[in-house]
């Protein structure tokens, strides 16, 4: 009687202890969360033109260069190519053809040094540039965390995307990085600018000339 009840007993001490796994088998790690809030900006605002964005602009200057395939829809030049990418900071993912130009589109990574020099140009073009263009980043095979921490090192403000994948240069049948998109207000592909890290003088020279946009440098 008494080994009958001990039987019945032993399961009952062995769930109130939290034994639940087999023996021999730890149980699974508590998934690693980031608790820093993100330096990024969030991406709802891409999918709403610049509030002073003029008209696109026309002439030798502004044909695509570099751009890969027309695709239908975007007549005269090319357009980004079809897929949607989670934003950085959170919420519903951004298809890149919603982002309303005109728009510089920065591909980068924690781990590549020119991208590293050439960031705190973005950020300074999208202050001053605030209102007339949009700049976005995407983060491209890298780590979110290491990505994060060149946000905060750099003061990146900007919204920025993440591509785990490597989906937008493969789309823009590219393999360098950083890579620069500059994107009209009708959301044509004006220039893909692969020549390396870019600084203030080189950008707003670009942005001039395939978006017809004055901007210091």
């Amino acid at each position: 009687m008494k080994r009958r009840l001990a039987a019945l007993l032993l399961p009952v001490a062995l769930l109130a202890a939290g034994c639940t796994a087999p023996a021999g088998e730890p149980a699974p790690p508590e998934p690693r969360r980031n608790t820093r809030p993100s330096p990024f900006a969030a991406c709802a605002a891409l999918t709403t033109p610049p509030a002073q964005a003029g008209p696109t602009p026309t002439g030798s200057g502004a044909g695509p260069t570099g751009a890969g395939p027309t695709r239908t829809g975007a007549p005269g030049g090319s357009v980004l190519p079809e897929l949607a990418l989670p934003c950085f900071t959170g919420g519903d993912p951004v298809a890149l053809r919603d982002v309303r130009g005109p728009a510089v589109i920065n591909l980068w990574a924690s781990w590549c040094p020119p991208c590293r020099k050439e960031l705190p140009a973005f950020q300074r073009l999208s202050e001053r540039a605030a209102g007339r263009l949009q700049v976005v980043g995407v983060n491209a095979r890298d780590d979110r965390d290491a990505a994060q921490s060149i946000g905060e090192d750099f003061g990146i403000r900007f919204p920025v995307l993440f591509d785990q994948g490597d989906s937008l240069s493969r789309g823009l049948n590219r393999n360098a990085i950083p890579l620069t998109v500059f994107v009209d207000a009708d959301g044509r592909v004006r220039h893909v600018d692969v020549s390396g890290a870019l600084d203030d003088a080189r950008l707003a020279e670009l942005v001039r000339r395939h978006l017809g946009l004055e901007v210091s440098g």
